[in-house]
């Protein structure tokens, strides 16, 4: 098992900047998310640490040692696919066992190994069949089990869950969580899914054009957001942003329509009055039977969900999104008010983006 420590890493191809200047730790025993936008840096980072791509300039280091150098074979990782990269022609055993066969690991141990590994995995009554004769989530619990089977001091995974259907990838995601509290060994996981992200990290990198935004845990990440670009990338459906001008106690809609009474928190946060954007959650708006207690809404569109219900309204010029609740029988064309709750909204500089502190 191992720590990963990026220094100052720098990766182009030709003139093409994909990561300007970045650096993080993983520490040992740690799940570690790498989330973002197609396009982020999140794949080629992955890549980077697996050995697969070279570092342009910088540091990577596995545990102790540096290993800008090292090829991908002496790393001592394993790396899950996206696509499985299973030898079809191969029983699931030897598809496990194929590699310590390689390292000249004795039989028994083997045996042993990949035993081991098929009992985590659920996948022992699989272990005669080929890739052919399984399901998608079986076929991916074989590639997680080829890993295992290596011990290695990390395991990386490049978007292992994207060829799932949905409800495979939920009982998927479930389950590595669990292997991974379990094996307690190092994990690095690339997803462009904000919910797998926060389901299952114990830290989140969130990227954007190779650099990263906020790196904490899923709570810090979805209560405290650094900046606007991540506000509005964790969270489903995505946080509502609307442009308001502050005075005083109060954040005045753009459109010089209502006022949004700010909390005691929120007020502490600012320096001076001027423009700013207002992130308020679809799931901490309160529905309020008092007008001059809510904001005056008419609403576009009703998703209903079963447990909740989402509606669409356009408020200051922006379309937004609230989670109420589903007793109330909203429909279209009906005018709500809504107040955003108490200590859950989050205030960015309308140029920069960042949240106001």
């Amino acid at each position: 098992m191992a720590s990963i420590s990026i220094r100052n890493l720098v990766k182009q191809y030709g003139n093409y900047t994909v990561i300007p200047d970045l650096s993080l730790e993983v520490a040992d025993h740690e799940f570690v998310v790498f989330v973002g936008p197609s396009g982020c840096g999140k794949s080629t980072l992955l890549r980077i640490i697996a050995g697969l791509e070279p570092i342009t300039s910088g540091d990577l280091f596995i545990g102790e040692a540096r290993v800008n150098g090292v090829p991908a074979a002496r790393r001592d990782i394993a790396m899950v696919f996206q696509d499985y990269a299973l030898y079809p022609h191969m029983r699931v055993y030897d598809n496990m066992s194929f590699a310590l066969e390689l390292r000249g690991v004795p039989k028994a141990e083997i045996e042993a190994r990949v035993r081991r590994a098929a009992a985590l995995l659920h996948i022992e009554p699989y272990l005669d069949r080929k890739p052919k004769e399984l399901s998608g989530g079986q076929r991916q619990r074989v590639a997680m089990g080829r890993a295992i089977v290596r011990n290695p001091k990390a395991f990386l995974f490049d978007e292992p869950l994207s060829n799932l259907d949905a409800k495979l990838r939920g009982q998927v995601r479930a389950e590595i969580k669990a292997l991974s509290q379990e094996l307690k060994t190092t994990m690095v996981f690339v997803t462009h899914d904000q919910v797998e992200a926060m389901t299952m990290a114990d830290r989140i990198v969130v990227l954007q054009s190779g650099t990263v935004q906020q790196y904490d845990t899923p709570e810090a990440v979805y209560e405290r957001p650094s900046n606007q670009f991540v506000a509005g990338f964790i969270g489903s459906p995505t946080m509502n942003f609307f442009p308001v001008e502050l005075r005083g106690e109060a954040a005045v809609l753009s459109d010089g329509g209502a006022r949004i009474a700010l909390d005691d928190k929120s007020q502490a946060r600012l320096r001076t009055a001027g423009k700013a954007v207002l992130g308020v959650r679809p799931e901490h708006f309160a529905v309020t039977p008092d007008a001059a207690d809510g904001v005056a809404i008419d609403v576009k569109l009703v998703e209903p969900l079963g447990s909740d219900t989402l509606i669409h309204f356009e408020l200051a010029g922006a379309s937004a999104i609230a989670r109420i609740d589903p007793a109330l029988r909203p429909k279209v064309g009906d005018r709500l008010h809504l107040r955003p709750q108490a200590g859950k909204t989050h205030l960015f500089d309308s140029q920069s983006g960042q949240v106001l502190t």
